[in-house]
């Protein structure tokens, strides 16, 4: 009896713990699924805002479709690191409450695109030209900013020009554009190469060698820069100012690019021919080839210590009695600095003045070397120079313009006119040397005056690093 009342006992004590256990369990899964449940949701809800972020973002960075490029084979490289001043470093980086904004990926692709243009060097209509070009044949190189406008007006005037056929014509940019990029593409009258200049504002919005947020106003006092701790406190220029990019962009790009033609493009390995500088906004005359020809001889024969060619200056002269006349000078940076032709030698002279070119503190590339033919080249330019021009500046407005608005075709039609009313005298059979600096002359002209905008330490630095870079 006691048995069966012990065993009733021990099942109804079981059928207990079971039925407790299956309530545990139950009400244990019941709130694990609660917690599961809301987590997603707030996962959701943060993935949702940031893809809305993100999409925002895109589009605020992406105001300009981008072409689609090949995969960069290696990473560009970055601008040198320039040290500068410890102590005002260690000043910002106390005061510096914002990091460092990040790289938009336009930026980014834009980079992509420039280090692999300038790996590659691929040279268009190569075989269409390729019989038509000799080895030693001239080299036009023209420094390309954002106007694309006079690059039209310069292409055509290069398509007119007799033997164009036989040149290379290379763009140096330092802006990346479609449209701009639409108007060399519709040069087919010769072989072309496109190079880029890789430390371009574009390419550094907001960082050196652009504008980095933590650069100094360009007109505070140093007294006050070494207080606010901004990164170039320590170099103002001659005049006290700090640093424009815009400004010093020109500079760095003329550079770049003389050292890159001669020393980097390998399709002119060993060049031993000339190379003709010219700008977006400057208009070529029919005969500009012919006349480099006839002054290439006469320099040979009459004036082998001449060490720049020069298609004109900046004064229409009339062509009557002139178009088959050139003077020999001293060179001067207002006058010789457009349509300038030289030599590998000449080259080799100037890069040995790197460093003087580097840090004059003036922001023109002309005035600064203005500054080499008196302070570090062996002497003073002497140039040849045609007293008709074959080169002319249809610029209007741009950097050292104030003009509100540009007017190329106003522009053109001047020129056009000047060119049609002196058509018979272009394509001269010979030249002469109307006019020549005595052996005993006054020699070389140094810069009345610096124009500063070239103070910055690390201007000086990333300039002289171009003959370092591969």
């Amino acid at each position: 009896m006691r048995f069966r009342i012990y065993k009733r006992k021990v099942v109804i004590l079981t059928v207990v713990v079971v039925i407790c256990g299956l309530a545990f369990w139950s009400s244990g899964r019941q709130k694990k699924n609660n917690d599961g449940g809301s987590l997603p949701k707030e996962v959701e809800m943060v993935r949702r805002s940031s893809s809305i972020s993100s999409s925002s973002s895109s589009i605020n960075n992406n105001p300009v479709q981008v072409q689609v490029t090949p995969a960069v084979s290696r990473a560009p490289v970055p601008p040198p690191i320039i040290q500068v001043n410890d102590t005002h470093q260690e000043k910002a980086k106390e005061k510096e409450k914002i990091s460092k904004p990040e790289v938009d990926n336009t930026t980014l692709v834009y980079r992509g695109i420039v280090f692999q243009l300038n790996f590659d060097q691929t040279v268009r209509n190569e075989e269409k030209f390729k019989a038509a070009r000799q080895k030693e044949d001239l080299v036009v190189v023209v420094q390309v900013h954002n106007r694309p406008d006079y690059l039209k007006l310069l292409v055509d005037s290069l398509r007119k020009a007799r033997g164009v056929e036989g040149i290379l014509l290379i763009f140096s940019h330092d802006f990346w554009s479609p449209e701009i990029n639409k108007v060399v593409a519709s040069v087919d009258f010769c072989q072309v190469l496109q190079i880029f200049f890789p430390f371009s504002i574009q390419l550094y919005p907001q960082e050196f060698p652009g504008h980095d947020p933590k650069d100094c106003p360009r007109d505070i006092p140093k007294k006050e820069a070494l207080k606010l701790g901004c990164i170039n406190a320590e170099y103002p220029d001659s005049f006290g100012h700090y640093r424009e990019a815009k400004f010093s962009q020109t500079k760095h790009h003329w550079w770049w690019k003389l050292h890159f033609v001669w020393d980097r493009v390998r399709a002119l390995k060993d060049h031993k021919g000339l190379v003709l500088l010219i700008e977006e906004d400057h208009y070529m005359s029919p005969d500009f080839i012919h006349l480099l020809k006839l002054m290439s001889a006469l320099k040979r024969e009459q004036c082998t210590d001449c060490d720049i060619l020069s298609l004109g200056s900046y004064s229409h002269i009339g062509y009557a009695s002139k178009a088959n006349k050139v003077e020999v000078k001293a060179w001067k940076s207002t006058e010789h600095n457009m349509g300038m032709a030289l030599s590998r030698e000449t080259y080799q002279k100037l890069i040995q003045c790197t460093d003087t070119f580097c840090t004059y503190d003036d922001y023109n590339w002309d005035w600064s070397l203005q500054h080499l033919t008196v302070s570090c080249l062996p002497s003073y330019w002497k140039v040849m120079v045609s007293e008709a021009p074959r080169v002319f500046h249809a610029g209007d407005c741009g950097m050292h313009h104030k003009k509100a608005s540009c007017m190329p075709m106003t522009q053109k039609t001047k020129i056009e006119n000047i060119l049609q009313s002196s058509g018979n005298q272009l394509f001269p059979k010979n030249l002469l040397i109307a006019k020549r600096l005595p052996a005993n002359g006054a020699g070389g002209v140094a810069p009345h005056v610096k124009n500063g905008g070239w103070g910055d330490i690390r201007d000086h630095e990333l300039c002289k690093s171009y003959v370092r870079l591969q």
